[in-house]
């Protein structure tokens, strides 16, 4: 597998919040540099708050029995951004001067926190001996000039500056029943003191993450591990950096190890024209806000950052056609098999009436409405035992087998059918069900608990 295949989601990861609508260094929440997976200097004073400057995860891998033992080995790739201080000075007639702004021949610049992506690559780690491997990564700083000028001689320039950087990697591994728990730790191990924020995060590796390549072994899923490897998985550790999946869905040779909780395989949606910075999923509203920007705040969003201005310049010369596809497809979250992000859009017929017309409701009634699991007749008021299985929501797992009453059984346009319940033991129960604040679950998550309904569906003739 090609690591260009999984450089989409991890470039991803690695812009995830680098700048935010509106895209203006005029913005407060743009005046704060701020994202996921920032590893800060390990000597930074409390006043300049650093964040904290490692990041560690462990994850299984199987090795193919019919490859050599000196071919079975990971790579490491270790990704992130070297902040670049973007300094814009004007040229007076005696010397250059600093200026948070610069206009020249209708260009317009200013002075701005820029970023370098850096991608530093390991040699391949053997899986077989089990050692220690420790690699110290030294990033360059340096200082590049651009000079502006016209046709009347110097009229300024841009100063770009950035602190030199030092990473260390440290990976082992252990056998752990029949599998190999490997462990990836990196520190930030810059040796200077940080004494105010914009020292602490200049210092810092920013958005950093993990790409693992395994030659001559497969990597194991914790998200969803085989039987024979759940007990391994759950001893698995992570600190700031998850590992899933990547590339094409049924691969093993690729992982992820992301500061942001993901899916295995995860995908960039193929309805995205490119980056926002701000999660792929609202793709459409940010474009139709950047489209609603007056002229001038367009011009101070190209000039405050390149990648801003590439954000801008694809919202204004986007066809309609482009727009039209940000809308997305209907897909059906749990298909009953495949893959659904490969599933085709369910197709659901209401006849003559829109869906959307509250006429095609008329005969649903969810208040008396009622659905038949393991014989038994669920309807409002039936007592059930919850077993979240759709990971729809994160805090499903604190119900677990915990004891609900319906309230209402509903229908949605695909066929499906949901469950509202409150939790019988919630303090808040009478209230939640007041304000009509329900928790929602499948039929196949429920569990009847009143059985004498079951034994009178079985007596019927």
């Amino acid at each position: 597998m090609s690591l260009d295949q999984v450089r989409a989601i991890a470039d991803a990861v690695l812009y995830e919040g680098y700048l935010l609508y509106p895209y203006r260094a005029s913005s407060r929440k743009n005046q704060s540099r701020w994202q996921f997976g920032v590893l800060g200097p390990p000597h930074a004073s409390a006043a300049s708050f650093g964040e904290p400057p490692t990041m560690s995860m462990q994850c299984l891998l199987t090795q193919h029995p019919d490859e050599q033992p000196d071919e079975q080995s990971v790579t490491v790739h270790l990704r992130f951004l070297q902040l670049q201080r973007r300094s814009v000075e004007r040229y007076d007639g005696r010397g250059y001067v600093p200026t948070d702004e610069l206009s020249v021949g209708g260009r317009s610049m200013l002075s701005w926190d820029e970023a370098v992506e850096r991608e530093m690559t390991l040699a391949a780690y053997s899986l077989v001996d089990g050692s220690v491997q420790e690699v110290v990564l030294d990033v360059q700083g340096g200082v590049d000039i651009e000079d502006i000028t016209t046709a009347d001689g110097p009229a300024g320039r841009i100063v770009r500056r950035r602190e030199p950087l030092v990473a260390r990697v440290r990976t082992s591994s252990a056998p752990d029943d029949g599998h190999i728990r490997l462990s990836v730790e990196v520190s930030n191990a810059h040796p200077d003191p940080a004494e105010g924020k914009d020292d602490a995060i200049r210092a810092s590796l920013i958005g950093a993450h993990l790409v693992l390549e395994a030659r001559g072994a497969g990597f194991v899923s914790l998200l969803e591990p085989p039987p024979a490897a759940a007990e391994a998985a759950a001893r698995c550790h992570q600190a700031r950096c998850w590992p899933v999946l990547a590339g094409a869905p049924g691969s093993s040779d690729v992982l992820l190890g992301s500061p942001i909780i993901l899916y295995d395989y995860p995908e960039v949606a193929p309805e995205s024209a490119g980056a926002l910075f701000d999660s792929t999923e609202i793709d459409e509203i940010l474009t139709l806000r950047v489209m609603t920007m007056t002229e001038e705040e367009k011009a101070e969003a190209r000039a405050t950052d390149p990648r801003a201005r590439e954000i801008i310049d694809r919202c204004d010369q986007m066809t309609p056609e482009t727009l039209q596809q940000l809308h997305g497809v209907l897909r059906d979250p749990a298909p009953s098999s495949g893959d659904v992000r490969n599933a085709e859009p369910p197709d659901f017929d209401t006849g003559d009436v829109p869906w959307w017309d509250p006429s095609v409701d008329e005969a649903v009634q969810p208040e008396v409405d009622s659905v038949m699991i393991e014989g038994v007749r669920v309807s409002r008021d039936s007592l059930v035992k919850l077993h979240p299985s759709r990971r729809a929501d994160a805090h499903d797992m604190f119900f677990a087998d915990q004891v609900a009453r319906v309230t209402a059984v509903l229908s949605d346009v695909d066929g499906g059918t949901h469950i509202a319940v409150v939790l019988v033991d919630d303090p808040a129960a009478d209230l939640h069900d007041w304000f009509g604040r329900f928790f929602y679950f499948a039929p196949d998550e429920i569990e009847p608990l009143d059985r004498t309904v079951a034994q009178r569906e079985e007596s019927r003739p």
